[in-house]
């Protein structure tokens, strides 16, 4: 999550639970990403939590069911959910002031309500509707009822997975079976139902000798473990996903069908696994269901052996029902699990990572039995091989071959050439991002090295090469969570290392930003003098009115007269015109993935024109793969303090030409030098402070190191000083030429210099308490550097102690 959606998101929570005043959202948004982590990296224990939960509910009936459907689901995230709601219970004021809000909310809704109803012109009772009235009335009605209560089809769930494949993926279409696998239900292996009965039997059962009617059933549960009706135990239709249930002839002995109702579940689960196998062998359900229905089948086959070895010894006569109780008494555990999975991956309509998930929680929750262990786990490393194939592919060569869009990574078509237009980034942000639902739970800390390790690999098979880690082995899924984690490992340490030397090496990236550093960060100090000697009748003028062609021949010129010429990328860099002054740059990155984005963006632009020197900032052109760090993003921020530090300059060459029209003044009468002290003395003080801020800037924070706190006085300074000084020493200039025609001169450098005092002293005064609030000490730097003889000292304390009075009172 970018650090404005952060922004964005806090906001708006801050909004629907009406909190005002308060620390406000800053801290909220400082405390989260200082926080947060890529993927969750953690796990809970949401039994206690559960528990807890149902305590402080009003039902804990209907809590406890509901958890358990959800759970049944594999749904995400539910036990940090649970865990989180139970740590908001024990906070006593966040649940008074959630208890208050949904209060006032349900308030608000209900007013809406009351008022939006009286609009409607509700007939009378004695009225009578139309038929065009009641059918409409009717479709709706059946529409909510059908929706909530009837379960889809299997045939409309695959078609719905289909079109949502097909839509991704329309130059690859899932292929399909045809109309005949589905429409002739003999060949699924399960029980054919038919709505009448084949006809009553001859004799009744029960009026047969027991020793009669204990072989007639143990024929028929042959028939019935293998998934066809016998002649009195018959199966009823399911519904939706429901378990088989049977009817066995009441007219049967006791004791007899007390045993067969316990061998009938193993025909159940027969039934719900084989219709779980072939349903889930269709192609829309992905290579992961495909594996887990193989593995599944494999052991049906072994269950099939055993019913057929029990046939064979009924054939015999050595078969009592007693004795196929014992015989399948060992398979009943096995069949259990199995359809206890089949039924909850069909629940959680589980594909990929979600059934892999499903499976790896249920090999964990048998720890305590071994054999019950064992069997998910066979099913497990059956189910995880294309899953794991996919993987390899990702992360030793960064190629996603996934079909059936299964695997965590997902793959956007977005053109690389892009980068250089978009402030987001979105290409390697968004080319290939992260399926939260499709990671594997053994696989969650891991997700964020397998998404970079393809994606360094990827970005080096873009530049035409092909690479292939050295390291690569097959991943197995296993308990040993180790063994796979180091191999993810080695293969992101291969990935890091390549890209970085393929960068570094051919692309020469460090050549590359040492140029910018020249340029952007004005590095080159006798290209800036020839570029502003000779741009400077130029950038005076209106924007509009300047041309471009003729910008470029100056900074051209300005290269090759500077050292700037022995750079081998100084025909990368490019002239740009900006449409808006920085500071409305700057608002409208701020406001990115915010509600105000869209109104900044589409505001009318201000009467006033820019000036060129307003709207002139540098471009450099980078090309692929060095657009992927050098990005539009780094650029624009570049550009931001470019277009700063390039104002400043241009104050400061203002205002030593206020020193050499200073010379002038020499020539005047003494009764005046007075005044002339006066504007000679604030001239000096204005450029010590534009010189020592220009310092502080580029040596002791942009030199030395990027910090990101620096921003908000930087960004002050920028608007409420800056810009000051360069008007108010543009008047001054202007005064100095008619100096003897202008009798208010001593008033108005009185004015300029009460003016700035008072800007320079609140500028200090922001910066003293930003440096002891936030322990930012080498703010105190510049602070000296201001104030280095002492003469705003008193001034400041002054100030502090009137802030205190008021913060006490």
């Amino acid at each position: 999550m970018s650090e404005f959606r952060i922004h964005h998101d806090v906001n708006e929570l801050l909004g629907l639970l009406n909190v005002r005043g308060g620390d406000g959202a800053e801290v909220y948004i400082d405390l989260l990403q200082k926080n947060r982590t890529p993927y969750v990296t953690t796990t809970v224990s949401a039994h206690s939590a559960k528990v807890k939960m149902a305590e402080h509910s009003k039902i804990p009936e209907d809590f406890l069911r509901k958890y358990d459907e959800l759970k049944s689901k594999n749904v995400r995230n539910l036990d940090p959910l649970v865990y989180l709601l139970s740590k908001l219970t024990e906070d006593k004021e966040t649940l008074k002031f959630l208890q208050q809000n949904a209060k006032e909310r349900s308030e608000m809704s209900a007013n809406a309500a009351s008022s939006t109803t009286t609009s409607y012109n509700v007939p009378a009772t004695s009225s009578k509707m139309s038929m065009q009235e009641l059918e409409e009335l009717r479709k709706k009605l059946g529409n909510v009822t059908a929706s909530s209560n009837v379960p889809q089809s299997s045939e409309v769930i695959r078609k719905m997975l289909r079109d949502r494949h097909n839509k991704k993926n329309p130059t690859q279409p899932n292929p399909v079976f045809p109309n005949w696998v589905y429409d002739r239900p003999a060949l699924i292996g399960d029980f054919v139902t038919s709505p009448t009965p084949v006809g009553d039997p001859v004799v009744a059962i029960g009026t047969m000798p027991l020793a009669a009617q204990e072989q007639a059933l143990v024929e028929d549960l042959l028939y019935v473990l293998i998934g066809v009706d016998g002649r009195d135990i018959a199966a009823q239709p399911v519904l939706g996903r429901q378990s088989r249930s049977f009817i066995v002839d009441p007219s049967l002995d006791m004791s007899i069908k007390e045993l067969v109702n316990r061998i009938l579940p193993v025909a159940s689960c027969y039934s719900t696994i084989t219709r779980f196998t072939e349903e889930k062998s269709s192609f829309e359900y992905g290579q992961v269901n495909h594996a887990l229905t193989a593995a599944m089948r494999t052991l049906m086959k072994e269950y099939l052996i055993l019913v057929t070895q029990l046939e064979h010894l009924h054939r015999q006569g050595t078969l009592s029902l007693q004795k196929l109780w014992f015989y399948i008494q060992p398979t009943m555990r096995t069949m259990e699990i199995l359809a206890s999975i089949a039924t909850s991956v069909d629940k959680g309509e589980c594909m990929g990572g979600s059934t892999l998930s499903l499976l790896h929680d249920r090999t964990f929750n048998y720890t305590g039995d071994s054999q019950a262990q064992e069997l998910c786990l066979y099913l497990t490393k059956a189910a995880s091989v294309p899953y794991f194939e996919i993987l390899e592919k990702w992360i030793y060569r960064g190629i996603i071959k996934d079909p059936y869009s299964e695997f965590m990574v997902e793959e956007h078509e977005l053109q690389k050439e892009k980068i250089q237009e978009d402030y987001n980034d979105k290409y390697w942000d968004q080319r290939y991002t992260i399926v939260q639902h499709r990671i594997p739970s053994f696989l969650q800390k891991m997700a964020d090295k397998i998404l970079n390790t393809g994606k360094y690999l990827n970005v080096v098979r873009e530049c035409g090469r092909d690479v292939t880690c050295p390291d690569a082995k097959e991943v197995l899924y296993t308990l040993k969570e180790r063994a796979y984690v180091e191999q993810i490992e080695k293969a992101y340490y291969y990935a890091s290392k390549v890209l970085l030397d393929f960068l570094m090496e051919e692309k020469e990236l460090v050549s590359r930003l040492r140029s910018i550093k020249h340029y952007f960060l004005m590095d080159k100090g006798d290209f800036f003098v020839h570029f502003m000697d000779l741009t400077e009748e130029e950038l005076k003028k209106p924007v509009d009115d300047i041309i471009p062609p003729r910008l470029e021949a100056l900074l051209e010129l300005a290269l090759r007269m500077s050292t700037a010429n022995t750079d081998p990328f100084k025909d990368d860099l490019k002239i740009d015109l900006m449409p808006h002054d920085v500071i409305t740059q700057l608002l409208r990155v701020l406001a990115i993935d915010t509600k105000q984005e869209k109104a900044i963006i589409n505001a009318e632009p201000t009467e006033v024109s820019l000036s060129g020197l307003e709207a002139f900032s540098f471009d450099y052109i980078v090309k692929w793969p060095l657009s992927l760090i050098i990005n539009r993003k780094a650029l624009t921020r570049y550009q931001m303090l470019f277009r700063h530090m390039f104002y400043c300059k241009h104050v400061e060459r203002l205002l030593c030409n206020v020193w050499i029209s200073n010379k002038a003044a020499k020539q005047y009468s003494l009764h005046s030098a007075k005044w002339f002290a006066a504007a000679f003395a604030l001239r000096q003080r204005m450029l010590n402070f534009v010189q020592n801020i220009q310092y502080y800037m580029m040596f002791e924070v942009m030199e030395p190191t990027c910090s990101s706190n620096f921003t908000a006085i930087y960004w002050y300074y920028c608007v409420n000083r800056a810009i000051g000084c360069v008007i108010t020493e543009t008047i001054i200039s202007e005064h100095v030429d008619a100096l003897q025609s202008d009798s208010g001169f001593e008033a108005t450098i009185s004015k300029f210099d009460s003016n700035f005092s008072t800007l320079l002293l609140e500028l200090l005064d922001k910066l003293s308490i930003y440096s002891t609030n936030d322990c930012e000490h080498s703010m105190i730097n510049i602070i000296y550097r201001l104030d280095f003889n002492g003469f705003y000292t008193e001034r400041l304390e002054k100030m502090a102690i009137e802030r205190s009075q008021k913060t006490a009172a």
